[in-house]
């Protein structure tokens, strides 16, 4: 290498060395006011951290086309770089989806605070009483690609739950983030909490992320919310906690006592209802007995949807004459397509069915439908899923749906939080005693 190469090489370097030091130097930065904020957080009254959620979607309303103008900035950048459809549908922001955002907040300011909950008071022997207080997890990272609408969803729990939050969204959003970040620390310091208990990375460097799933010292749990390859990263790489999913694949099992009627509806409505959310069926799987009159039924509505078809061996004689049909391969059973293509396998019954989902899903959501009481439960005891549901399609394992407002993400691990995470999985229990005066002997 010549003296001028080396040169070059040495100035490059620097540069690289320079530019990630300020990223950790900026990360850093936002983790101590996060820190900070966290305590103030965690002493809110229910009425301030109220008052600052509506006080935010009063701001969205007034600011709604300053929002839309934002959008349309990343929207034409999303574009230019040649993001997916997909992706760009998730990145749109309408003046509906706007509203969806308003409508949020204000749900979750109407829903019941539990931080500061007490529960399961017992006296002890010894004259104490001991029990459970329910509290903030303090500093809440997440990460998450395109959709603005995680924006909001996540500030208003973390701020419900009495916890901080740092949020890194996709850079395909970045003027929208930018532009609801100013919202929220507005809606904040009105009700008189800290600024920073909501912060919006505001970079686009991949290396943020990096920087701030390895800083355990401010933030004490990291939801990730975005497609296999970031969930996957984040597990090698990560030193703080996380909630999460990496796949969704979810099963309907249609039991041989099964309604018919009802059991088309489903699982036509599992698989077409959406195709590329987490909690769409991938895998049909049919009791023998049933097999010949369920899926000439569901053929036809498959077909109107252009469903391409993967069956195994039973499956594809009894469907021989669907269009869209192809003889399943292994791999078939472990894949989340998040498209209009679907997994058929014949199963002797329900005892092969529970063998088949607790080998291929993802634990994060499994249906049966049956009118047989005892399969049902069967079912409900030894699938080993995060949502078992019986005679309903699995697109209902949503925090919505649940009745928990809105979510922050879905966890398929079995600590903490499983299952769709609202209010209550953004906390956790401290022991709590009162005593008299008593002393250990």
């Amino acid at each position: 290498m010549t003296d001028a190469n080396t040169a070059t090489h040495s100035t490059t370097n620097a540069a690289t060395d320079t530019a990630a030091s300020a990223i950790r130097q900026t990360m850093q930065a936002l983790g101590q006011r996060a820190r900070a904020a966290s305590r103030a957080m965690a002493r809110a009254d229910t009425a301030t951290k109220n008052r600052a959620l509506l006080l935010i979607a009063d701001a969205i309303v007034e600011q709604q086309n300053a929002l839309i103008a934002a959008n349309r900035l990343d929207l034409a950048a999303a574009k230019a770089a040649g993001l997916e459809p997909a992706l760009l549908e998730r990145l749109a922001l309408s003046a509906g989806a706007i509203a969806t955002m308003v409508e949020g907040l204000r749900q979750i300011a109407k829903l019941p605070d539990p931080v500061g909950e007490i529960s399961n008071m017992k006296f002890r022997p010894s004259g104490i009483q001991v029990g459970q207080m329910r509290v903030p997890l303090g500093v809440i990272g997440i990460i998450y690609e395109a959709r603005p609408n995680v924006t909001v969803d996540a500030a208003g729990l973390c701020i419900k739950s009495g916890n901080a939050t740092i949020l890194r969204g996709g850079s395909e959003a970045i003027h929208c983030n930018r532009a609801l970040a100013k919202l929220v620390a507005q809606g904040l310091s009105g009700a008189g909490l800290p600024h920073d208990a909501v912060q919006v990375v505001d970079t686009t460097d991949r290396a943020a992320v990096g920087e701030l799933i390895t800083m355990p010292q401010y933030i004490d749990v990291i939801v990730p919310r975005g497609g296999k390859g970031l969930i996957e990263r984040l597990m090698r790489e990560a030193t703080v906690p996380m909630i999460k999913h990496l796949d969704g694949i979810c099963h309907v099992y249609i039991d041989d006592k099964a309604d018919l009627e009802k059991a088309a509806a489903i699982a036509f409505n599992a698989k077409c209802h959406r195709y590329g959310t987490c909690n769409t069926m991938e895998t049909l799987l049919v009791a023998r007995s049933i097999a010949p009159r369920i899926l000439p039924l569901l053929a036809p509505l498959y077909a109107g949807q252009q469903v391409q078809l993967r069956g195994d061996e039973a499956a594809c004689a009894i469907l021989a004459d669907y269009p869209r049909l192809q003889p399943a391969q292994e791999a078939d059973w472990q894949t989340e397509y998040l498209a209009p293509i679907l997994a058929i396998r014949v199963v002797d019954g329900i005892e092969q069915a529970i063998e088949h989902i607790n080998t291929y899903s993802s634990r994060h959501t499994d249906a049966i439908v049956s009118e047989d009481y005892s399969a049902a439960l069967r079912f409900l005891r030894e699938v080993d899923s995060a949502s078992v549901i019986v005679n309903a399609s699995t697109r209902f394992a949503d925090g919505f749906e649940y009745g928990l407002g809105a979510e922050i993400g879905i966890s398929n691990d079995k600590l903490h939080a499983r299952g769709p995470v609202g209010l209550e999985g953004l906390t956790s229990l401290k022991y709590i005693v009162f005593g008299h005066g008593e002393v250990r002997a």
